[in-house]
C-alpha cells in the first residue's frame, strides 16, 4: 500500500514555507495515505465480526492542481477506498472513479488531473492486491 503523508509537510505551509513544500511534495510518490478508519471494528456494534478498512488516499500537490481551478474539487480530495471483506471472506477495494468524482465540475484542467489520478490510483490498488 502508500506510504503515511509526511505530517511536516503542512507545517511547512502553515509557516509559509511554500518553496520548500513543494520541493518535498515533488519528491513524495505519486500517493500517499492521509488517514484510515477501521469501519469492520464498528460492526462490533452490531455484533458482526467483518474487516473493512476506509483508507484517505492522495497527494497534496494533486489535489492543489485541481482545487486552483475550482476549489470545491477539494471536498473529494483525498480520494476514499475501501478494503473490505466479503461474506465468504474474499476481499475487495472499492472507491470511486477520480475521474467521474472530479467530472461534475466540468472542467478541462481538473478532468486532466484526475484522469491521471484514476490513472495513479488504479496501479497503487494493483500492486497491492498483487
Amino acid at each position: 500500500m502508500a506510504p503515511r503523508i509526511d505530517d511536516g509537510i503542512f507545517a511547512l505551509l502553515r509557516y509559509g514555507e511554500s518553496t520548500r513544500a513543494l520541493r518535498e511534495l515533488e519528491a513524495c510518490p505519486p500517493l500517499t495515505i492521509f488517514g484510515q478508519r477501521d469501519h469492520g471494528a464498528l460492526l462490533a456494534i452490531a455484533r458482526l465480526t467483518r474487516r473493512s478498512i476506509q483508507y484517505d488516499i492522495g497527494n497534496p500537490l494533486t489535489a492543489s492542481k485541481m482545487t486552483r481551478h475550482h476549489l470545491s474539487a477539494g471536498l473529494y480530495a483525498p480520494i476514499r477506498v475501501l478494503l473490505r471483506e466479503d461474506d465468504d471472506g474474499g476481499v475487495a477495494f472499492e472507491y470511486d472513479r477520480p475521474a467521474s468524482v472530479f467530472g461534475q465540475f466540468g472542467s478541462d484542467n481538473v478532468d486532466t488531473v484526475a484522469k491521471q489520478l484514476d490513472r495513479d490510483l488504479r496501479a497503487l490498488l494493483e500492486a497491492a492486491a498483487a
